[in-house]
Protein backbone atom coordinates (compact mmCIF):
# COMPACT_ATOMS: atom_id res chain seq x y z
CA UNK A 1 0.00 0.00 0.00
CA UNK A 2 1.02 3.15 -1.06
CA UNK A 3 1.86 5.98 2.19
CA UNK A 4 0.68 8.88 0.99
CA UNK A 5 1.36 12.13 4.00
CA UNK A 6 -0.88 15.50 3.72
CA UNK A 7 1.20 18.24 5.89
CA UNK A 8 -1.46 21.39 6.03
CA UNK A 9 0.62 24.76 7.45
CA UNK A 10 -0.25 27.85 9.30
CA UNK A 11 -4.14 28.44 10.16
CA UNK A 12 -5.55 25.37 8.75
CA UNK A 13 -5.91 23.54 12.14
CA UNK A 14 -8.65 26.37 11.90
CA UNK A 15 -11.31 25.10 8.72
CA UNK A 16 -14.52 25.17 9.48
CA UNK A 17 -13.70 28.52 12.13
CA UNK A 18 -12.05 30.75 9.97
CA UNK A 19 -13.07 32.67 7.05
CA UNK A 20 -15.75 30.19 5.68
CA UNK A 21 -16.47 31.94 2.29
CA UNK A 22 -13.17 31.13 1.65
CA UNK A 23 -12.61 28.29 3.26
CA UNK A 24 -16.03 26.12 3.88
CA UNK A 25 -16.69 25.14 7.48
CA UNK A 26 -16.03 21.42 7.47
CA UNK A 27 -13.01 21.10 9.58
CA UNK A 28 -10.09 19.16 8.13
CA UNK A 29 -10.32 16.17 10.39
CA UNK A 30 -13.47 15.41 9.34
CA UNK A 31 -12.91 16.26 5.52
CA UNK A 32 -9.65 13.48 6.23
CA UNK A 33 -11.97 11.13 7.73
CA UNK A 34 -14.00 11.10 4.25
CA UNK A 35 -10.51 10.90 2.01
CA UNK A 36 -9.32 7.82 4.00
CA UNK A 37 -12.90 5.86 2.81
CA UNK A 38 -12.32 7.60 -0.94
CA UNK A 39 -9.04 6.67 -0.94
CA UNK A 40 -8.80 2.88 0.84
CA UNK A 41 -5.93 1.92 -1.84
CA UNK A 42 -3.59 4.57 0.07
CA UNK A 43 -1.82 4.19 3.67
CA UNK A 44 -3.05 8.22 3.78
CA UNK A 45 -1.86 10.12 7.09
CA UNK A 46 -1.67 14.02 8.35
CA UNK A 47 0.05 16.45 9.81
CA UNK A 48 -0.27 20.19 10.53
CA UNK A 49 1.61 22.69 12.01
CA UNK A 50 2.18 26.55 12.75
CA UNK A 51 5.64 26.21 13.24
CA UNK A 52 7.43 26.09 9.65
CA UNK A 53 10.18 23.93 11.85
CA UNK A 54 7.76 21.52 12.18
CA UNK A 55 6.79 20.91 8.30
CA UNK A 56 10.31 21.13 7.73
CA UNK A 57 11.05 18.48 9.91
CA UNK A 58 7.87 16.72 8.65
CA UNK A 59 9.34 16.68 5.21
CA UNK A 60 12.45 15.59 6.12
CA UNK A 61 11.15 12.54 8.11
CA UNK A 62 8.41 11.23 5.59
CA UNK A 63 10.36 12.54 2.45
CA UNK A 64 12.28 9.24 1.83
CA UNK A 65 9.70 6.72 2.43
CA UNK A 66 6.83 8.05 1.32
CA UNK A 67 5.20 7.12 -2.10
CA UNK A 68 3.85 11.09 -2.36
CA UNK A 69 3.72 14.29 0.12
CA UNK A 70 0.45 16.84 -0.63
CA UNK A 71 1.68 19.60 0.86
CA UNK A 72 -0.46 23.19 1.74
CA UNK A 73 2.30 25.09 3.70
CA UNK A 74 -0.41 27.70 3.76
CA UNK A 75 0.95 31.72 4.29
CA UNK A 76 4.84 29.89 4.25
CA UNK A 77 4.05 29.15 0.31
CA UNK A 78 4.68 33.08 -0.16
CA UNK A 79 7.56 33.57 2.02
CA UNK A 80 9.76 30.12 2.93
CA UNK A 81 12.54 29.01 1.05
CA UNK A 82 13.64 27.17 3.68
CA UNK A 83 10.27 24.74 2.97
CA UNK A 84 11.44 25.20 -0.90
CA UNK A 85 15.02 23.98 0.28
CA UNK A 86 13.64 21.04 2.51
CA UNK A 87 11.38 19.83 -0.19
CA UNK A 88 14.46 19.91 -2.75
CA UNK A 89 16.38 17.93 -0.21
CA UNK A 90 14.41 15.01 0.17
CA UNK A 91 13.35 12.25 -2.48
CA UNK A 92 9.69 12.10 -2.65
CA UNK A 93 8.23 14.48 -4.70
CA UNK A 94 5.15 17.39 -3.63
CA UNK A 95 2.05 18.20 -4.82
CA UNK A 96 1.34 21.99 -3.70
CA UNK A 97 -2.22 22.10 -2.86
CA UNK A 98 -4.20 25.86 -2.21
CA UNK A 99 -7.92 25.27 -1.32
CA UNK A 100 -8.52 28.74 -2.50
CA UNK A 101 -7.60 30.58 -5.77
CA UNK A 102 -4.70 32.34 -4.62
CA UNK A 103 -4.19 34.40 -7.40
CA UNK A 104 -7.64 35.72 -6.97
CA UNK A 105 -6.21 37.37 -3.51
CA UNK A 106 -3.81 39.59 -2.18
CA UNK A 107 -1.14 39.85 -4.82
CA UNK A 108 2.06 38.71 -2.19
CA UNK A 109 -0.41 35.42 -2.53
CA UNK A 110 0.85 35.36 -6.03
CA UNK A 111 3.73 34.43 -5.60
CA UNK A 112 5.45 31.03 -4.71
CA UNK A 113 8.87 29.69 -3.22
CA UNK A 114 7.66 26.12 -3.50
CA UNK A 115 5.94 25.54 -7.22
CA UNK A 116 9.70 25.49 -8.58
CA UNK A 117 10.19 22.41 -6.43
CA UNK A 118 6.92 20.64 -6.05
CA UNK A 119 6.00 18.48 -9.27
CA UNK A 120 2.25 20.01 -9.61
CA UNK A 121 0.43 22.51 -7.82
CA UNK A 122 -3.58 22.10 -7.34
CA UNK A 123 -5.36 25.27 -6.49
CA UNK A 124 -8.90 27.02 -6.02
CA UNK A 125 -11.10 23.67 -5.74
CA UNK A 126 -11.52 24.27 -2.23
CA UNK A 127 -10.85 21.42 0.21
CA UNK A 128 -11.42 19.16 -3.19
CA UNK A 129 -8.19 20.21 -3.83
CA UNK A 130 -6.79 17.22 -1.81
CA UNK A 131 -9.22 15.10 -3.43
CA UNK A 132 -7.98 15.84 -6.89
CA UNK A 133 -4.54 15.75 -5.95
CA UNK A 134 -5.25 11.49 -4.84
CA UNK A 135 -6.92 11.13 -8.32
CA UNK A 136 -3.52 12.69 -9.96
CA UNK A 137 -1.77 9.63 -8.39
CA UNK A 138 -3.79 6.88 -9.99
Amino acid sequence: MKKIIIINGPNLNLLGKREQTIYGNQSFEEYFEQLKEKFPQYELHYFQSNHEGEIIDCLHTHGFDSHKIILNAGAYTHTSIAIADAIRSIKTRVIEVHISNTFTRESFRHHSYLSPVCEGIIIGFGLKSYELALKSLE
